[in-house]
C-alpha cells in the first residue's frame, strides 16, 4: 500500500535529513541548561532568509518549548532586533552596519548566506555605468536597496548624488514602477527578481550571489538582541546552530526547504521559493569570515556617507563570533 505523505512525515523526515547532514540535533551536555526556553525571530517578505523560517522543528529539537515569529517589514528588522521585539534575525549585511553605527544594541553571531539581490535594467541600461543620468526606484532614501545601488555606482567610478535619479513613489513599489517601464532599474530581493523572470521583464546587470566584489562576501548575518545574547550565551549558541542546520538543508536539499517555507506560510509561490534556494549559496558559511563581511561593507559605507564608524570600532562594538567558531569546529561537513 503506497505510504500517504502527511505533513507532519514531511516535516520529520525533512528536520531528520537536515540531522543527518550536520550531526545529532540535541545539545551537548557540556553547554548547560538553557537560560530561557522561548525565542522570537522576524518573519518578513525576503523568502532568502528561509533558515531562520523553517528552524522550528531544530529549535524545538535544541530545546526551546516557545517559538514565536513576529510580521517585521525588511526596514526594520536592526531596529526590532534592538529593541528587543525579536530575539534574533538574519538582515542584510549593510543594514546591521548601518544599525551598529546608529547605536543599535545589535550582536551580530555569525554569516549565512551569499547573494540576494539583484539589480535589473531596462532596455536603456546594459550595465552599472549606463545608470548615469538614468532612474533607479527605491523605498526611501537610506533604505537597502538605496545604499546598495549606491555602492554599486561607486564601484565603478559614479557619483550615485549627482549621477542617478532616485525615484520614491509612495503609491506604486519600485517593482511595479519597473514593470509599468517607469524607471530605468530595480534592485530586487526574493521573490521579486524570481517574479520579474517569470514575467520576462528587464535583464540582471548585477548579481550578487555571482557577481564580484559582492558574491565574494556574507549578505545576511544573523544578529541577536545583545541583552538576550548576553545573558542567555547557551540559548544563543542554540539558536545558531539551528538556523545553520536549516541552512545547510537549504544547500542539500532546496527541494525539502522550499516546501516547508510554503507548509509554514512563509511563502506563497513553491516554484519562486525553490528558484530562490536553488539561486543563492547557503554553502559558505564555514567558508566565508563574516569580520571580512563586515569590515568590507563598513569601509565601503563610510566612504559613501552613510555611517561614521570605523570598522574596527563596529567589530569591537557589534560582534560575539564565540559561538560560530564552537559551531564550525562541531558541525564539521
Amino acid at each position: 500500500m503506497p505510504l500517504t505523505q502527511t505533513r507532519r512525515r514531511f516535516l520529520t523526515t525533512a528536520v531528520a535529513a537536515a540531522a543527518g547532514l550536520v550531526g545529532t540535533a540535541r545539545a551537548l551536555p557540556a553547554e548547560g541548561a538553557l537560560e530561557t526556553t522561548s525565542v522570537t525571530l522576524a518573519k518578513t517578505p525576503a523568502l532568502c532568509t528561509a533558515p531562520q523560517f523553517i528552524a522550528e522543528e531544530l529549535l524545538r529539537a535544541e530545546g526551546f518549548t516557545e517559538i514565536r515569529y513576529v510580521e517585521t517589514i525588511a526596514p526594520e528588522i536592526p531596529s526590532a532586533v534592538g529593541a528587543g521585539k525579536v530575539d534574533f534575525s538574519m538582515a542584510y549585511a549593510s543594514q546591521f552596519v548601518a544599525a551598529i553605527d546608529a547605536g543599535e544594541p545589535v550582536t551580530l553571531l555569525g554569516g549565512i548566506m551569499v547573494g540576494c539581490f539583484e539589480l535589473f535594467g531596462g532596455d536603456k541600461v546594459r550595465s552599472i555605468g549606463d545608470l548615469k543620468g538614468k532612474t533607479v526606484g527605491v523605498q526611501a532614501i537610506g533604505s537597502q536597496p538605496h545604499t546598495l545601488v549606491t555602492l554599486m555606482a561607486a564601484q565603478v567610478g559614479l557619483d550615485p548624488k549627482t549621477d542617478i535619479r532616485f525615484i520614491i513613489d509612495p503609491k506604486l513599489k519600485p517593482i511595479e514602477l519597473f514593470a509599468a517601464g517607469k524607471i530605468d532599474a530595480f534592485l530586487g530581493f526574493p521573490p521579486e527578481p524570481q517574479e520579474l523572470r517569470a514575467r520576462k521583464i528587464g535583464h540582471v546587470l548585477v548579481n550578487t550571489a555571482l557577481d564580484r566584489p559582492w558574491s565574494q562576501y556574507f549578505c545576511c548575518l544573523m544578529a541577536g538582541n545583545r541583552k538576550f545574547v548576553r545573558n542567555n550565551p547557551v540559548a544563543s549558541k542554540r539558536v545558531l546552530r539551528a538556523i545553520l542546520k536549516t541552512t545547510d538543508l537549504c544547500a542539500a536539499d532546496p527541494a525539502s526547504a522550499a516546501r516547508q517555507l510554503v507548509d509554514r506560510g512563509f511563502a506563497q509561490r513553491y516554484d519562486y521559493a525553490l528558484q530562490t534556494l536553488n539561486d543563492n549559496p547557503y554553502d559558505k558559511w564555514r567558508e566565508y569570515d563574516p569580520e571580512d563581511t563586515l569590515r568590507f561593507y563598513a569601509l565601503r559605507m563610510r566612504e559613501a556617507g552613510f555611517i561614521k564608524s570605523s570598522p574596527q570600532k563596529m567589530i569591537a562594538d557589534g560582534t560575539d563570533w564565540r559561538f560560530l567558531d564552537e559551531l564550525k569546529r562541531e558541525l564539521k561537513a
